[in-house]
């Protein structure tokens, strides 16, 4: 499918974005393992996590769901909120067939550490796209514990083949702040005998390191350390109301920063100091953020954005330690820099050839055909800001470069196209629809 986004709109109102990606899948993962009857309530309903919502019922945990049935497309009929009976920590059960992660890095990488201690086979693969993402960074701790995986190609990419067992306890020091293989280490660390402790080089989301302790695992992280003491007893269910995701929001926030005359207020937003580092470049930047109503949801900080266009966004150099905490958001990122004055700089962030595309390249590809000098390196871009012309832009089947481009498409002249825009189901299904509901062309 391509998209058509007709340049010089702007937005202006107020939004509530889908429920977070991270939160939802390891809501539903550890709901699953826990002991007794879970609730989890506004769960995300997109490709990803559904991918993760199948996974779990194929391994044992019954599911049911409550409130209004909700048809996602290509998936059928799903709920916002479920009660999730888990299996206890020793209860999942061999799943009699592969498990499709679909596009999911999240949910393979995760179940990963999960299976590997539990004591039968599991196959998991996942579409295209994920089958062509090196897993050795998992692969790798995992083996040091006494974890049977196999891999293809130089043993490192999907699909992947585990045989659980006993694991042992082992120190790690990642070469690379990363949450999805720090989440699946702790969830090793479970299974293990002993302490089984985890470095990072920088802090990267710490979702897992919030519920697993709430749950009653012996869990404990400070000065980028994580410290897992196994075997774990039984861990607790829970309650759980998942807030509105950062990752999404950040499309309209900067959306409304490079549009004349917009303002919008995005309500409900999961504001984790390990999610937003946006906030703290953008400032740098210039632009006009507040945010509102602080409160908790369910242990994690939330609030409400409300944000104003006009002010020229000025270039900036990216610090390093804070591309762990903004991974997901450097595309968006990218297009503020397109549209500020300079030129900006985003090194450290090598994470991102490695995504769902290469989206250093895709990024570097997509601004040029805008008209915008790129300089592309091995861990970055170099970004020098200008004036963004329409263009024919491929997405690479990479949902946050088609989300990212169809914001910048609101900064140009004439008509954007972006093949392949249907991709943006994986994590924001009604993006587009939200999109129209904001601009505003008067």
């Amino acid at each position: 499918m391509t998209a058509r986004i007709e340049g010089a709109g702007r937005l202006r109102g107020v939004l509530a974005v889908p429920s977070d990606k991270s939160i939802s899948h390891r809501a539903a993962m550890f709901a699953s393992i826990a002991k007794g009857k879970s609730t989890v309530r506004n769960l995300l309903l997109a490709a990803d996590t559904i991918s993760t919502l199948n996974a779990m019922k194929l391994l044992g945990a019954e599911m049911q769901g409550f409130g209004k049935p909700i048809n996602v497309p290509g998936f059928g009929q799903y709920y916002e909120n479920y009660e999730i009976s888990g299996c206890g920590l020793h209860g999942l059960k061999a799943p009699g067939k592969e498990i499709d992660c679909g596009n999911s890095g999240t949910t393979m990488r995760l179940l990963t550490g999960l299976l590997a201690g539990n004591p039968f086979r599991t196959v998991l693969t996942g579409d295209e796209s994920l089958s062509k993402r090196p897993m050795a960074r998992v692969i790798r701790p995992l083996s040091l514990m006494g974890a049977k995986i196999k891999a293809t190609v130089d043993e490192k990419y999907p699909p992947l083949e585990i045989e659980g067992g006993p694991l042992k306890a082992i120190e790690y020091d990642m070469p690379v702040a990363s949450a999805q293989v720090k989440s699946a280490l702790i969830l090793a660390g479970l299974y293990a005998n002993g302490k089984t402790v985890i470095k990072e080089p920088h802090p990267s989301r710490d979702h897992t390191e919030k519920m697993l302790p709430a749950m009653g695992a012996r869990l404990k992280s400070e000065n980028n350390q994580i410290t897992v003491e196994g075997p774990a007893a039984e861990l607790a269910a829970f309650d759980i109301t998942v807030p509105g995701d950062f990752s999404s929001a950040a499309f309209f926030l900067v959306g409304a920063l490079i549009t004349e005359n917009s303002e919008a207020h995005i309500n409900n937003v999961c504001l984790n100091p390990t999610r937003t580092g946006l906030l703290t470049v953008l400032a740098a930047m210039g632009a006009r953020i507040e945010v509102e109503s602080r409160r908790e949801v369910s242990g994690e900080p939330v609030g409400d954005i409300h944000v104003k266009g006009a002010r020229k966004l000025k270039a900036v150099d990216v610090d390093e330690n804070l591309v762990p905490l903004m991974i997901d958001e450097l595309p968006i990122l990218a297009i503020a820099c397109a549209c500020a004055e300079g030129r900006s700089v985003i090194r450290g962030a090598s994470e991102l050839r490695v995504k769902e595309s290469d989206r250093i390249k895709a990024m570097a590809s997509g601004l040029n055909a805008m008209g915008i000098e790129v300089e592309e390196f091995e861990d970055g871009l170099a970004i020098t800001g200008g004036e963004l012309k329409a263009a024919r832009i491929h997405s690479f089947g990479d949902h946050r470069i088609a989300m990212s481009f169809a914001i910048a498409a609101l900064a140009a002249r004439g008509v954007t196209e972006i093949e392949g825009s249907e991709c943006v189901s994986i994590s924001y299904p009604a993006f587009f629809d939200t999109l129209t509901g904001l601009r505003f062309n008067g």
